[in-house]
């Protein structure tokens, strides 16, 4: 890790942290729930005990620059092709209205931040993240998570939800050369066969309608989308609500938990067998 970063060749003050410094500070303040102050006193008590004299960013830098802050996702990547399974939820935060009710009293209104993430099916890490007010679709970001997996990963399917179920959402997968797995509506109505998309989502309408719902779920591997909600379980875990109170720290809150949580697959994770 780099603590103090190499001179940038910009005019100006340069700036005495690292990014790397600036999350590592960050992801101990995550991981034990701490308010800034005394995640700036735990750090330093660390560097201490293992004999580092290195400077600690104090608490005002660590808000700074928490808005700012280009958060690195770690992931070790699969064998093969990717199989993305894509999954939303919402998460409370602290707004303004909240704070007032409670110090001085009056009107309390709740704000949800939406979280859309994508894993790896194979490796159980997350590889795209979107934070997105509650008042935004499912479907409108997929694009966006499509967008944070380079040009040279090959995607061999995307699983999503009914929510999914849109053209421009078919319509992306299939420029990436993509196989959806989304569950068409009860109702669905084929569309006309003008792109890639819109047949291999006629595909599934048929295929659903001689299968049945039940059968076509199991025969496509829909099943597989549980692992998506677990994971979002886990996020959860690591607290229900958020400690930052404007948009873009939050952002950079939830990307700080993700990445924790990929620490953590890394680490190791239970393998399961069916026993006869």
């Amino acid at each position: 890790m780099v603590w103090v970063p190499p001179p940038s060749g910009k005019r100006g003050r340069q700036q005495n942290f690292s990014d790397a410094a600036i999350q590592a500070c960050l992801t101990l303040k995550v991981l034990f729930g701490l308010p800034l102050r005394q995640t700036t006193g735990f750090v330093q008590s660390l560097l201490q005990l293992i004999g580092l004299d290195w400077a600690v960013p104090d608490f005002s830098t660590l808000c700074r620059r928490q808005r700012t802050l280009n958060v690195s996702l770690p992931y070790r990547g699969g064998t093969g092709p990717l199989n993305l399974l894509i999954d939303s939820t919402g998460i409370k935060a602290e707004g303004e209205g909240e704070w007032n009710a409670r110090k001085h009293g009056g009107s309390k209104r709740r704000i949800w931040r939406k979280i859309h993430i994508g894993i790896d099916e194979e490796t159980l890490e997350v590889r795209a993240v979107e934070v997105t007010g509650s008042n935004i679709g499912d479907a409108p970001v997929l694009p966006d998570l499509l967008n944070q997996i380079p040009p040279s990963q090959d995607i061999s399917s995307v699983t999503a939800d009914g929510a999914y179920d849109t053209r421009k959402c078919h319509e992306v997968i299939a420029g990436r050369n993509a196989h959806a797995v989304i569950p068409p509506r009860k109702n669905a109505k084929p569309w006309k066969p003008t792109s890639a998309g819109a047949i291999a989502r006629n595909d599934a309408v048929k295929a659903q309608r001689y299968l049945g719902r039940t059968v076509w779920r199991r025969w496509s591997g829909y099943h597989r989308r549980s692992r998506v909600e677990t994971k979002m379980h886990c996020l959860k875990l690591m607290g229900q609500s958020l400690m930052a109170r404007d948009f873009d720290r939050q952002v950079a809150e939830i990307q700080i938990r993700i990445a924790v949580l990929n620490r953590y697959t890394e680490l190791g994770i239970p393998v399961t067998e069916i026993v006869a």
